[in-house]
């Protein structure tokens, strides 16, 4: 490993002059690979960093939270007429989630081959429009095959959000801002949910007043709209910090000069597609370790998201009442995200243990729900064990942010990416099947293999960070008994990550937990 990291910076001031003439504007930025002191001050960072937030983080925190209250609309739409409507019967509502997340899984590698390939807020925004034109249709259908193939293609489309949103963050962030940046778009889900669900709800006590169009096709039209909306803005504003249209050209340096020390490759350096970094990942624990993690916590994840409505109705709610006693679950979900963003951020190498937290939580609550009947003295402690089991979802979006701080190389990054993604599509279709139709109302089976994926996930994470802790003590020792100073293995990590040398190949890079 460590012949290979020297041999590979012994190639680096040879690479330089071809590195400039490939990004020309960027001399400066990359005159710093090569462990010069950057001409920018850490004032200048912050104020570049400021502007990065007003801009980014606002229209990923709407793109997200849509795509959250797109993909799981089917719940709502369920309490107001669909499976009527469409004569479902059997498991085939339970079928309009598993071919999402199946061609979801399908669309994964494209996606983001298609982002390593272009310019990554051009791909982002056709997909958008892609899956907001999938939802407008879905209001047209008259029979359940229909909606089926059209779910099918939502899932396609909407498979880029995620791992594109992640990339984008690794690029514009410092590893340690990553989990508190990702936390603060991911929190939009909660927010969404109560908004666009009052908003559903509004809309379908209107029509119930009124007549007309049924609700859940009016729900349809009013988040296809919504979403179309939102790709209109995120061709101007999503995009590298190369290509985006609202820094400067002295802004860009900035931004590309201030993510150098997470010794990670910047987007444009490394663009062909690097097979060994390719076949790396499959000879790197960390990549089972998330997979695992995911899929664990995508089983009950795909079970709240196909029946979460469905849920309150048997706690012993009506229709309309299942519809609004969901929104303290979501204030819950957005005050634990963004309480546990500022934690992280203040708090280094913390991100693990709150995972573990996350999971034990929901463990508890699941098991309560699933022991206690159905009745009216013990709805309303059903009910607070249910809002609690919202915390499994930090377990999630944390792994997800060792994509961006712990896996370094373009490629490598790309792939960890699809293959974690694999793993949240094949969970979230397991989970909308183990909560069958025919076990209503209390869904006993269902419970139980949620709180058994939660306590297999305690564990995956614990062996996760023992292996983190490991690896970065067997680097330590390596480093001092070469008698290298501090300083100069920044300096050196630095630079190899700008070569696009992975985490693996880098002697110098430490993993974040």
């Amino acid at each position: 490993m460590a012949e290979h990291a020297t041999t590979e910076l012994a190639r680096l001031s040879a690479d330089q002059k071809s590195l400039k003439k490939d990004v020309p504007d960027l001399e400066a930025v990359v005159s710093t690979q090569v462990g010069q002191v950057t001409e920018y001050s850490e004032a200048e960072y912050k104020r570049v960093a400021r502007k990065i937030d007003l801009h980014m983080m606002p229209i990923m925190f709407f793109l997200y939270g849509i795509q959250q209250t797109d993909k799981t609309s089917i719940s709502v739409q369920a309490l107001f007429g669909m499976k009527t409507d469409l004569h479902m019967h059997g498991q085939q509502y339970q079928w309009l989630t598993t071919i999402f997340y199946l061609t979801y899984l399908i669309g994964e590698f494209p996606s983001t081959w298609l982002m390593q390939k272009m310019r990554i807020g051009r791909v982002l925004s056709c997909y958008i429009v892609c899956w907001s034109i999938c939802l407008l249709c879905v209001s047209a259908c008259q029979k359940w095959h229909q909606v089926l193939i059209i779910r099918a293609l939502q899932g396609f489309f909407e498979s880029n959000i995620s791992p594109g949103f992640l990339l984008i963050t690794g690029s514009y962030y410092r590893n340690k801002e990553h989990a508190s940046r990702s936390l603060f778009w991911q929190s939009s889900e909660g927010v969404f949910s109560i908004i666009a669900n009052l908003m559903l709800y509004g809309i379908a006590r209107h029509v119930d007043a009124v007549g007309g169009i049924a609700a859940w096709r009016c729900i349809s039209l009013f988040l296809g709209s919504l979403t179309l909306v939102g790709a209109i803005f995120s061709f101007y504003l999503l995009d590298s910090p190369h290509d985006a249209m609202w820094l400067t050209a002295e802004e860009k340096k900035i931004a590309i000069s201030r993510v150098m020390e997470n010794q990670i490759s910047e987007d444009r350096i490394g663009k062909k597609w690097d097979w060994d970094q390719f076949y790396e990942c499959f000879r790197d624990p960390q990549v089972y370790f998330n997979f695992l993690n995911t899929f664990l916590s995508c089983i009950p994840n795909g079970a709240f998201t196909t029946f979460r409505s469905l849920i309150y109705v048997t706690f012993g709610f009506d229709d309309w009442q299942a519809m609004l006693y969901g929104h303290p679950r979501d204030a819950v979900y957005t005050v634990a995200f963004l309480a546990v963003a500022f934690y992280v951020q203040r708090y280094q190498n913390q991100r693990m243990y709150v995972m573990i937290v996350a999971c034990i939580i929901p463990f508890a609550g699941m098991l309560v729900m699933s022991l206690l009947p159905n009745e009216e003295s013990t709805k309303w402690l059903k009910y607070a064990m249910f809002i609690l089991t919202v915390l499994f979802s930090l377990s999630i979006f944390l792994g997800w942010s060792f994509i961006t701080s712990n896996v370094a190389g373009r490629t490598k990054r790309t792939t960890v990416s699809s293959i974690v993604f694999i793993a949240y599509c094949t969970g979230n279709m397991v989970g909308s099947q183990v909560f069958r139709t025919s076990d209503a109302p209390r869904y006993y089976n269902g419970t139980i293999v949620c709180s058994a994926s939660f306590g297999a996930q305690v564990l995956v994470i614990i062996l996760w960070r023992l292996w983190y802790m490991r690896e970065n003590r067997r680097r330590d020792r390596e480093a001092a008994a070469s008698g290298i100073s501090k300083e100069e293995q920044l300096r050196l990590g630095s630079a190899l990550g700008e070569q696009d040398i992975t985490d693996c190949n880098n002697p110098h890079f430490r993993y974040s937990m």
